[in-house]
C-alpha cells in the first residue's frame, strides 16, 4: 500500500469554516473546447467547501484509507526540518498545489527513493524539477483546465483594477476620505487600449475572449499559433516573439509556463521595450519576472502598474518588495483556488489517483512527465531542464526578501 504525502495551505486564521456564503455551485459538465470535467468514480466532499487547506484534505482521506493507503497532510514544507522533508523519504505519491508549492528540487527527489507520482492539485508543475522526474521515471501530472477560467477572470479583474486605479481609490473610501482628484490622477479607460498576452493557451485565450467586449485591440504571442478562424473571430494580431509584441501593448498579461526559456523573461533589458506607462499582469509564475527590475520600473514611472498573485518563493517573505512597491495590485496566490475551482481540482486529483492505483491510463491532458520523458500536455507546454530554483536559491530569496 502507498504513502501519500499531501502539502496544503493553512486553514483560515479563525478556523475551518462552519458555513459558506453560498449553498451551491453553478453546474457545468465540460470546459470550452469540449474537454470534460474530472470524472472520478466518486467524491467524499461537498462541492463548494474549502478543500485546499489542511483540514479540507482535498476530500481524499476516506478514499485513500478505505483502500489501505496512508495519507499525511501538512502545510509545513520548507527547510530540512519540515514535516514535508521528513515524510518525503518514504512517500510514494506527493500532492502539492501551485498556491503553496512543495518544491520538489533535485536534492529532494534524490532523497525520495520510493516516489512514483508527483501530482499537482491545480495547474502548473514547475515546482517539480521536471528534468529530475524525467531522469528518475517519476510520473508528473496536473489537473489541466480545472482552474483556467478562474485565473482568466482574475486577470481581467486585475487589468481593470490597475487601469482604473481601483485599489487606491477603494483605500480612500475605507479611510473615510473623498479624495476624487487623488483617485483619478492615475485612472484611465481600458477602451481602445492594446492588450497582449504572452501565451494563448487555455488561460491566455480565455483572457482574450473575455476582453474582446471591452473594445480593446488584442495581441498575442505563442509558439503555437492559433487557428486562423480564431484570429479572425477575435481580431487578433499575432507576433512571432514576445519582444516584438511588447512595444505595441498598453497592457501585457503573462499566461505562459515557467521553464528555462521563460525564466526572468521580464527584466531590465526587456522592460525597455515596453511603452512608458504600460501595465503588466502576471498570474502565471513569479520567476517569469526579475523581482527587482519590476520594482525599479514602477519606481521610475516606466511601468504604470503591476498586478498578479504569483511570487518566488511562495509564500513570499514579509519584506518582499512586491508587497509595497508603487502601483501594485498584488494578492497571495489565489486566482486558481476559488471554492469553485477547488471542487474541480479536488475531483481531478481523485481521478488521477484512481487511475494510478488501478493501473489505468491517466488522461493525456493531465500528463506532464511519464515514461522518462515529457508527455501529454507537458510535451506541448514545457521544455526540458530546471527552472524551479533549488532549496539554496529559495532560502536566499527568503533571507534577502
Amino acid at each position: 500500500m502507498a504513502k501519500v504525502l499531501c502539502v496544503l495551505y493553512d486553514d483560515p486564521i479563525d478556523g475551518y469554516p462552519k458555513s459558506y456564503a453560498r449553498d451551491d455551485l453553478p453546474k457545468i459538465d465540460h470546459y470550452p473546447g469540449g474537454q470534460t470535467l474530472p470524472t472520478p468514480k466518486g467524491i467524499d466532499f461537498t462541492p463548494g467547501t474549502l478543500l485546499g487547506s489542511v483540514s479540507g484534505e482535498l476530500g481524499l482521506r476516506r478514499y485513500l484509507e478505505a483502500n489501505g493507503h496512508t495519507l499525511v497532510v501538512t502545510s509545513d514544507k520548507d527547510g530540512p526540518d519540515s514535516v514535508f522533508e521528513k515524510e518525503l523519504v518514504d512517500a510514494d505519491v506527493v500532492i502539492s498545489q501551485p498556491f503553496w508549492p512543495a518544491y520538489l528540487t533535485p536534492e529532494r527527489i534524490a532523497k525520495a527513493k520510493k516516489l512514483k507520482l508527483a501530482l499537482t492539485a491545480g495547474i502548473g508543475s514547475d515546482h517539480v524539477d521536471l528534468q529530475s522526474a524525467i531522469d528518475r521515471d517519476i510520473t508528473v501530472a496536473e489537473v489541466t483546465y480545472c482552474n483556467s477560467i478562474s485565473v482568466a477572470e482574475h486577470v481581467v479583474m486585475m487589468i481593470l483594477g490597475l487601469v482604473r486605479n481601483y485599489l487606491p481609490s477603494h483605500d480612500w473610501a475605507r479611510k473615510g476620505g473623498w479624495n476624487i482628484a487623488d483617485c483619478v490622477a492615475h485612472s484611465y479607460d481600458l477602451e481602445a487600449m492594446s492588450v497582449g498576452t504572452v501565451a494563448a493557451g487555455r488561460i491566455g485565450l480565455a483572457v482574450l475572449r473575455r476582453l474582446k467586449p471591452f473594445d480593446v485591440k488584442l495581441h498575442y504571442t505563442d509558439r503555437h499559433r492559433l487557428p486562423e478562424a480564431v484570429e479572425k473571430e477575435l481580431n487578433l494580431t499575432w507576433h512571432a516573439t514576445r519582444e516584438e509584441m511588447y512595444p505595441h501593448c498598453d497592457v501585457v498579461t503573462l499566461n505562459c509556463p515557467l521553464h528555462p526559456e521563460t525564466e526572468h523573461m521580464i527584466n531590465d533589458e526587456t522592460l525597455k521595450l515596453f511603452k512608458r506607462g504600460a501595465y503588466i499582469v502576471n498570474t502565471a509564475r513569479g520567476k517569469l519576472c526579475d523581482r527587482d527590475a519590476v520594482a525599479r520600473a514602477l519606481a521610475n514611472g516606466h511601468l504604470a502598474g503591476y498586478a498578479g498573485d504569483v511570487w518566488f518563493p511562495q509564500p513570499a517573505p514579509a519584506d518582499h518588495p512586491w508587497r509595497t512597491m508603487a502601483w501594485n495590485g498584488m494578492t497571495p496566490h489565489i486566482s486558481g483556488t476559488s471554492l469553485t475551482a477547488q471542487t474541480r481540482y479536488a475531483a481531478g486529483t481523485r481521478e488521477i489517483l484512481e487511475c494510478f492505483f488501478e493501473g489505468r491510463p491517466i488522461r493525456d491532458e493531465y500528463l506532464i512527465v511519464q515514461g522518462g520523458n515529457l508527455a501529454g500536455v507537458g510535451a506541448h507546454s514545457y521544455s526540458k531542464g530546471n527552472a524551479t530554483g533549488g532549496s539554496e536559491e529559495a532560502a536566499k530569496f527568503r533571507k534577502a526578501g
